[in-house]
């Protein structure tokens, strides 16, 4: 094979995709109640890749999928196997924020790019940032953010906080009053495997607050939102982040019908690569796609358009760095670019919960809330 290279003039990049594909390793957490989110982010990794002929730049690529199990000594050792015995060339994914810290330091440190497609802690965004770390999602405080700015614009006095007790819950916290100046009547935390909220839904209703807000992800999401309705609380406005979208919709049914979420994408959003996207997402897996795949099918297009303009080559490290810091790709956002520390610049939506005349949930936009937003840690990061 060589003389016939040396013969032909085939170039280095070629040889390397005929004879090794890159290996990514997708990390996600796909059992347990936080099972959906992972589902969605893996299938919109597996759609970019279908889009784009299961290559990346042009190099065949296999995807090594691992559960994290939403337990950090488990994803550590499963992508300390990745690295060490399978040799991946990229880690992509992660959804909670607590296994992204977990992982962060053995795969940035042995050189190897992680694009983080949902979780994006506020200690990695600033002084913590890493030239081997890319976001395609958000900093976690953004939709949060947005969200209070929505309560701050709708003139909402009063509201109470419920979100999860870890990093992620504290970032939504923090993210929200960063932009509502009202009065936050109580800040709930509950555990990151609670389903029943009857005791903080009578706190609710006791406080008679103008609206709560309240991010909950995957199974707390889908119990919180029933309960809501049970309750009778829904004449109270539920302002929320990650708590109705396309993972929890199907199984919150028309109880989340008009409850609001704050997003970078919806199904709904009408640009091309979108309507694409959607239209092949739901041919092949069955359901409507979430903001989570969203961000997974725009990191397979990203590392695409990476890796095609440094010609198939990812052992120059620099050279790699530079072009994804480019994001030349087509994003079912838009235009899309990253700021000084690989987090997306990027508009955030107002969304409802919307049923589509199929008879599937959809979140929908409903009005544009922060343009072109660079999150709060960027300022902070200093990556040479």
């Amino acid at each position: 094979m060589t003389a016939a290279a040396g013969v032909l003039g085939f170039r280095p990049s070629i040889l390397r995709a005929q004879a090794a594909p890159l290996k990514v390793a997708f990390v996600g957490t796909l059992s347990g109640p936080g099972a959906a989110l992972g589902n969605h982010m893996r299938d919109g990794w597996l759609a970019g890749l279908a889009r784009l002929n299961n290559q990346l730049g042009g190099r065949a690529v296999e995807t090594l999928v691992v559960d994290d199990e939403l337990k950090p000594d488990v994803a550590v050792s499963k992508v300390r196997a990745a690295l060490e015995r399978d040799k991946v060339d990229f880690v992509v994914g992660v959804v909670f924020s607590n296994m992204l810290q977990a992982i962060h330091r053995p795969v940035t440190e042995s050189g190897t790019f992680l694009v983080t497609t949902n979780a994006g802690p506020s200690t990695l965004a600033g002084k913590g940032c890493s030239p081997f770390l890319f976001s395609t999602s958000y900093q976690n405080d953004q939709p949060h953010a947005a969200m209070g700015q929505v309560a701050q614009d709708d003139g909402h006095k009063r509201v109470m906080v419920l979100v999860p007790n870890y990093q992620a819950g504290k970032d939504a916290v923090a993210g929200f009053k960063s932009r509502y100046k009202g009065e936050v009547v109580d800040e709930l935390y509950v555990s990151l495997n609670q389903l029943d909220f009857s005791a903080e839904l009578a706190k609710i209703a006791a406080a008679k607050p103008d609206a709560i807000f309240t991010f909950m992800p995957g199974g707390l999401g889908v119990n919180l939102v029933r309960q809501y309705r049970q309750a009778g609380l829904e004449k109270t406005p539920f302002l929320s982040a990650f708590t109705v979208d396309e993972t929890t919709l199907p199984a919150q049914g028309d109880a989340s019908l008009g409850f609001f979420t704050a997003s970078t994408w919806a199904p709904n959003v009408d640009n091309p690569h979108s309507r694409q996207f959607v239209s092949a997402f739901e041919a092949a897996y069955g359901y409507v796609p979430s903001l989570f795949a969203a961000h997974s099918y725009d990191a397979a297009h990203l590392l695409d358009a990476a890796i095609k303009r440094t010609g198939g080559d990812v052992d120059d490290k620099a050279a790699l760095r530079a072009s994804l810091e480019k994001a030349d790709f087509p994003s079912v956002r838009g235009a899309f670019r990253f700021g000084a520390n690989h987090f997306p610049v990027q508009d955030f939506w107002l969304c409802k919960a919307a049923k589509r005349p199929d008879g599937k949930y959809q979140t929908e936009t409903v009005r544009r809330v922060l343009e072109a937003d660079t999150d709060a840690y960027a300022a902070s990061c200093r990556l040479s």
